[in-house]
């Protein structure tokens, strides 16, 4: 029970940092640019996450077999369901400016938008609880990235959820509801987990990791190549570097 409640706390707060940046997005004016780079930044810090605590361990548990077959599974499912979204009005949902349609634009947008969130997060918590399993601890780095990633989403997409003409208590109800789902996420990644094989255990690390590759390429770097271009490079492999540093701690 004390394990399930931990991971349950730091799905929490990794997910809690939507709310945050959803708060500074919907009550100030973030520069662009300055998204961009943190967007840059987070998606830096993903990468390494995903080599060093996911992928990595997932090799050491089963093998290259496990993780290349579920990497990739990982990174077709993400994908699949995300071109499903994008034709629902989705697509632009990390976007800050005047991208999101209306609901008067596109019918059933709004709820492509949540669905999406779900799509981007839910990985990445269950991947926290599972790595408590067997008495482990926590990654910091995997808990950092999605912390960092989760800030410039929450402020991008509240501030393009505004512009769209969503209500604040859209724009909070939608992020505190992934928030908790994210606690949830986590919880069940370690209580639903736990007696798994380690092969079992290997292909859905390698499955959420292979699914959070293919958010930050598909929604992560055009956003912030879209916005600051040469420097996206620059200051994504600050961001692996930094994460790096962090796990080596």
């Amino acid at each position: 029970m004390a394990g399930a409640l931990i991971a349950g706390g730091w799905g929490l707060f990794a997910g809690m940092a939507l709310l945050v940046g959803a708060a500074v997005g919907s009550s100030v004016r973030v520069p662009p640019r300055l998204i961009a780079l943190v967007m840059a930044f987070g998606s830096g810090v993903l990468m390494a996450a995903v080599s060093f605590e996911l992928i990595a361990e997932a090799y050491e548990r089963s093998g290259m077999g496990p993780v290349v077959g579920g990497a990739v599974s990982g990174a077709v499912m993400y994908c699949g369901f995300n071109a499903l979204l994008v034709r629902r009005g989705a697509q632009h949902r990390k976007r800050s400016q005047g991208r999101q349609p209306s609901e008067a634009e596109t019918p059933g947008s709004g709820n492509a938008i949540a669905l999406g969130a779900l799509l981007d997060g839910i990985p990445e918590s269950v991947v926290i609880g599972t790595s408590l399993l067997g008495g482990g601890r926590v990654g910091l780095a995997t808990v950092g990235a999605v912390f960092i990633s989760n800030l410039p989403e929450g402020l991008a997409s509240s501030a393009g959820m505004r512009s769209a003409g969503r209500s604040r208590r859209y724009v909070f109800t939608l992020w505190g509801s992934i928030a908790l789902i994210s606690a949830l996420a986590a919880v069940a990644g370690y209580t639903l987990l736990g007696g798994a094989p380690e092969a079992v255990l290997a292909v859905i690390t390698a499955l959420a990791g292979g699914a959070i590759l293919g958010m930050i390429a598909d929604t992560m770097i055009p956003e912030a190549y879209d916005k600051v271009h040469l420097l996206t490079g620059l200051v994504t492999v600050v961001g692996f570097l930094s994460a790096f540093a962090l796990s080596h701690l």
